[in-house]
């Protein structure tokens, strides 16, 4: 599926209309500074659909994206980050567990993206786990595989796959746009 249209609709902090409209929902989630923003935005070929921090931990409410007015791309507040105050830190957290474990409907497919040099670290594996004991549809995208040579990402690509519990694994670039196409097949293939 080629992406015609990408549009900002709203975002939220809590129950919302835009959640029962009947659209299917794939959600994006990841660290602060796994690149998030710029995943979505190569995906949806929009330099600006998303905003890009200078900062991590920009994103605090939960954005929704219309694409080809048929799908959201739903971007989660990265977790992780440690310069947030405690308090602002845990409503960030506590919201982004909300939407992926109590909201309904829930996301059709969620895209777990990590840095490809950092593979799986604590947090990326308790969301893995979260993510699988909630019965969510997810597949990983292993981010920044351009800042890598073919045989770095070969290992580092088996050693996530060690920890992904079999899902799919996809070697991406934000910034070549290497591996949209298979994300784009696995994310908008709701059969699957």
């Amino acid at each position: 599926m080629n992406i015609t249209s990408a549009k900002f609709v709203r975002g939220i902090t809590g129950s919302d209309d835009i959640l029962h409209d009947g659209i299917p929902q794939i959600a994006f989630v990841g660290r602060s500074n796994v690149g998030k923003s710029s995943v979505i935005n190569s995906l949806a070929n929009v330099k600006d659909l998303v905003k890009v921090g200078k900062k991590p931990g920009k994103t605090t409410e939960i954005n929704f994206f219309l694409i080809n007015n048929k799908v959201y791309f739903v971007d989660l507040p990265g977790y992780g980050y440690a310069e947030l105050n405690p308090v602002e830190k845990e409503k960030i957290r506590k919201r982004m567990l909300w939407y992926l474990m109590e909201s309904e409907p829930k996301p059709v497919r969620v895209a777990l993206i990590l840095d490809i040099k950092s593979g799986f670290t604590e947090f990326d594996k308790e969301m893995a786990h979260m993510l699988r004991d909630q019965g969510h549809h997810f597949m990983i995208i292993a981010n920044k595989a351009d800042k890598l040579n073919q045989k770095e990402v070969s290992h580092q690509l088996t050693s996530i796959r060690d920890d992904s519990y079999g899902e799919d694994v996809v070697p991406y670039s934000a910034t070549t746009g290497q591996g949209a196409d298979a994300v784009l097949k696995l994310l908008l293939d709701f059969s699957q």
